[in-house]
């Protein structure tokens, strides 16, 4: 009887597969790569073509030897890796390491784990496609070149530790480029004022906006104006000057890429990039449905919308079955994808769409509930007809003044028959009657005037860094991920909340590198690279001419850098402040996640603490500067330089602007949707914050205050702890040594005979 070994990435794989097929296949994992570069050297002969030398990962060798050993007795051997150009490399590597012919019918590829498509793989068995490895490779290779070749020279002109990536830096500066942005905008102030009208005293109340005055743009710019055009507007006469009614269309989104599935699950589950890849990859590789098992979804890692004409066709049945013909278009609904789309996968979809969420609910975690609820919606809604809605625009005269009033209904809801209620209550517009052109009006209100101030563009999120990154063309479907996830593990990058900010050593890491070496590290070239790599993978063009053409300018960019960037560490910054522990000056040093205070007798003194940051607002209070300061878990809040003296501290940022009701100043709060919101710092005002809620211990003024100093106390007294406990391990050994020579028995307290 004869054996076959296929061998798949990961054990959850392996588990599925040997489902389906019979005693005749073992299916072993390879746990991921099983060879690469070595660590501890560039490993990349760039005297000679760039030859990469591969060694075993260290700590498989047993992994390797069980592969050997089931490799030997099969007959045939299947290479089942992942259907993308990492897995194409492994089993490249796989074929090496067993011995098996790479140009022989020995590598098979399938996009979903089912039953049907495991088998029919098997039929259809492949060489290794080297054009896709070489792909692989050069990508690897130029990385390594890019990492072990710029990390010395950051370590000798930034500090020891750093390391530096191709992508990830122009990620870096994308992040960093924003930051600055948002820090030098200024905000200005506008108003903008509403009336309330109605056709008679039966008709229903609608409101119109004032949005010209003698036919210029109505601009009101503090709150004299703003009183002013509201007088205006009271004694005014209003007619209907123009009135449109037309119908609109909304077409379904298209199925989910991997940067869109990224983007969504941010925005409609809270997940991270990595979270959601974790999960998807989860429901990829099987689960468990009674007594069978099964991969839920196609493969993750896609750039395309295109959908296999079986599983649009079994969708559209779906559609015409659960919702009526209404629902389903007439013809297939046909995305295009982008340009540079590889489209050598489908898009993200379920596997089968006869497997309901409601029906698997019960078999899986909540986070494979949601995140395939969420495939599964947008999937049906890809194939179903457009939503329609009827918009009523007004186009309304007040002496001087234009007016507008804009609403829509919706009359049929289309795709939208499957979106959630937060969705659907964001497509939700107040209704405006449809009044005839010439109609008079009368006034029932005018609003008091709104004050506003613009705002600059919101901080990136990793769901808005990943639509940046495909837009720019900045890595691939597979990538994103682990990028967002490496600028933030290198401290270059820091959380808050859902915003991502560049910490002060990213900003001198990028700054520094695309300095230097900006033309290599910048979007352009990032974007041309990816096209380059696709076009090794098409076997377009030979790796080592890519690999050639890389190196030898950035071999010159290095020489030039290394010369002329300073090698002398600027002068430590005193801080103004003495240590508490030892009476030394505290100086100003920078680490992984920013400047903080270190005190000058280190090494001999470890005490570090706290760099307050002025914002340049004074205190409502008593007049002294507001400090940024960060609580025990890293929370931002406000408080005053003067502390204990003065009790001041707010979560909301102070600023310099008056209050337009009482003239005090105004609280600056980002609200969760990166909305800036503005109120009185005077708690008795009418314009004061609403109280935040889902607060459930009290936080105090000292609680916050003293929070910063407890944690530094806490983390003097630890070191102190563990100073005392080797120096007690210390003093027992040498009482053990001195107990052999003289023969005395010894304990922890006292020697004795």
């Amino acid at each position: 009887m004869k054996k076959n070994l296929i061998i798949v990435e990961s054990p959850t794989k392996s588990k599925t597969i040997s489902r389906f097929l019979g005693r005749n296949y073992a299916v072993k994992a390879s746990m991921g790569h099983l060879r690469d570069l070595p660590k501890s050297t560039l490993g990349v002969d760039v005297e000679h073509d760039f030859a990469p030398k591969y060694i075993n990962i260290r700590g498989k060798g047993d992994l390797i030897r069980e592969l050997k050993a089931e490799a030997a007795k099969a007959d045939h051997v299947y290479l089942a890796t992942d259907p993308d150009r990492e897995g194409e490399a492994i089993s490249w590597h796989l074929a090496h390491i067993l011995g098996v012919d790479d140009k022989s019918p020995c590598r098979i590829e399938f996009h979903e784990i089912t039953s049907n498509a495991v088998k029919e793989a098997l039929k259809h068995p492949r060489p290794v496609n080297m054009s896709m490895v070489d792909a692989q490779q050069t990508r690897r290779i130029i990385d390594r070149l890019v990492g072990y070749k710029l990390s010395p020279l950051l370590w000798r002109k930034v500090r020891k530790g750093l390391s530096a990536g191709r992508v990830q830096s122009v990620a870096v500066k994308i992040i960093a480029d924003r930051d600055k942005v948002i820090a030098d905008f200024v905000p200005e102030e506008f108003w903008t004022i509403k009336t309330k009208l109605r056709e008679d005293a039966k008709a229903p109340i609608f409101e119109a906006e004032a949005v010209k005055k003698d036919g210029v743009k109505l601009e009101m710019h503090n709150a004299q104006e703003a009183m002013a055009v509201e007088n205006d507007l009271k004694q005014a006469n209003y007619k209907v000057e123009a009135a449109f009614r037309k119908t609109l269309s909304r077409r379904a989104l298209p199925p989910f890429t991997t940067s869109t599935l990224q983007q969504e699950a941010s925005h409609k589950l809270n997940f991270t990039t990595r979270r959601t890849m974790m999960v998807a990859q989860q429901l990829y590789e099987g689960i468990s449905i009674g007594k069978s098992s099964a991969g839920l979804i196609t493969y993750m890692r896609t750039d395309s919308t295109r959908l296999a004409a079986e599983a649009v066709e079994s969708v559209r049945e779906l559609v015409k079955q659960d919702y009526g013909d209404k629902y389903c278009p007439e013809k297939p609904n046909v995305f295009s994808n982008k340009s540079n789309t590889q489209d050598a996968h489908e898009a993200i979809r379920p596997t089968s769409i006869a497997r309901k969420p409601e029906d698997l609910e019960p078999l899986l975690t909540k986070e494979q509930y949601r995140l395939y609820k969420l495939i599964w919606d947008r999937t049906v809604a890809s194939q179903m007809t457009p939503a329609e809605f009827e918009q009523t625009t007004l186009t309304i005269g007040a002496g001087a003044y234009e007016l507008k009033a804009a609403g829509s209904v919706m009359t049929f809801d289309g795709h939208l028959r499957l979106a959630d209620k937060k969705e659907l209550n964001e497509e939700k517009q107040a209704e405006v009657p449809f009044i005839k052109s010439g109609t008079v009006l009368a006034l029932h209100k005018v609003l008091p005037g709104e004050q506003h101030f613009t705002e600059p563009p919101a901080h990136y999120t990793e769901a808005s860094l990943v639509k940046k990154m495909e837009e720019e063309g900045i890595g691939r479907p597979s990538t994103y991920s682990p990028i967002i996830q490496t600028i933030q593990t290198r401290g270059y990058v820091a959380r808050e909340g859902k915003k991502l900010i560049a910490t002060d050593l990213g900003i001198k890491v990028a700054d520094l590198l695309t300095g230097h070496f900006g033309d290599i590290i910048n979007i352009p070239y990032s974007a041309r690279m990816e096209d380059e790599l696709d076009a090794i993978a098409a076997h377009e063009v030979e790796k080592e001419k890519i690999l050639a053409d890389f190196y030898k300018p950035f071999e010159k960019l290095l020489e030039e850098a290394d010369r002329v960037i300073p090698k002398d560490p600027p002068p430590l910054q005193l801080s103004g402040e003495k240590c508490e522990l030892c009476g030394k000056d505290m100086v100003i040093r920078e680490g992984r996640f920013g400047k903080f205070q270190a005190c000058s007798g280190f090494p001999q003194c470890h005490n570090t603490k706290p760099l307050l940051v002025k914002i340049g607002v004074p205190c409502p209070k008593c007049g002294g500067e507001v400090t940024q300061r960060r609580t025990r878990i890293g929370r931002i809040f406000y408080g005053c330089e003067h502390y204990p003296e003065c009790d001041f501290t707010s979560w909301d940022k102070p600023t310099t602007k008056p209050c337009p009701v009482c003239g005090k100043q105004l609280l600056e709060r980002t609200e969760s949707n990166d909305r800036v919101k503005y109120f009185c710092s005077d708690p008795e005002c009418e314009n004061a914050a609403p109280k935040r809620v889902g607060r459930r211990k009290k936080v105090t003024t000292a609680s916050l205050m003293e929070g910063d100093a407890a944690a530094d106390t806490k983390k003097a007294k630890t070191k102190k702890k563990k100073a005392g406990r080797k120096a007690k391990v210390k003093k027992t050994a040498a009482r053990k040594t001195a107990a052999k020579k003289t023969g005395k028995r010894v304990t922890a307290k006292k020697t004795e005979e």
